[in-house]
């Protein structure tokens, strides 16, 4: 995840940098629509990972349960 914010920073920099003063509203604006993009998508990453890490609590908390059952019946056969 820091390694993507620091691409995006390193890109946004590169951008900044590789403008022309020509027409620096446009490069300008052009790169603002870039980050706000950039930013959407990690935005959207983001809220992929927390369902992901969501799910996955989910599960690790089912096979925890499952494992502590075992344990329970275990004891009981002996």
């Amino acid at each position: 995840m820091k390694i993507l914010s620091a691409l995006i920073a390193i890109g946004v920099l590169g951008l900044a940098s590789g403008a022309s003063a020509a027409e620096p509203s446009k490069e300008s604006d052009r790169d603002q629509q870039q980050i706000i993009a950039l930013t959407k998508e990690v935005q959207g990453q983001q809220t992929a990972i927390a369902d992901n890490q969501k799910k996955i609590d989910e599960k690790l908390a089912a096979i925890t349960e499952a494992i502590r059952l075992a344990k329970i019946y275990a004891g009981r056969g002996r």
